[in-house]
């Protein structure tokens, strides 16, 4: 199905320019941006838990250099 669509001038000039570059329909240029959104989002979540997982190690580590003190010191919680 065909359809028409309504944006402003300032994002049909983007497109055309990308147009240009790419030498393809304005639907393929369209779809490369999604695509490139995609793979960015996929990337950036990657990175979140690379990171996380960075992060859990060196709380990990912390955690351990603490425990033989817990064990020398009788801590009361009140």
């Amino acid at each position: 199905m065909v359809t028409t669509i309504q944006i402003h001038e300032d994002v049909k000039r983007e497109l055309d320019r990308l147009k240009e570059i790419k030498k393809g329909t304005y639907e393929e240029i369209i779809l490369g941006l999604l695509k490139f959104v995609e793979e960015q989002k996929r990337r950036q979540r990657a990175l979140l838990v690379e990171g996380y997982k960075e992060m859990a190690g060196e709380s990990l580590k912390i955690t351990k250099e603490f425990e033989p003190l817990e064990n020398e010191l009788e801590w009361e919680w009140k």
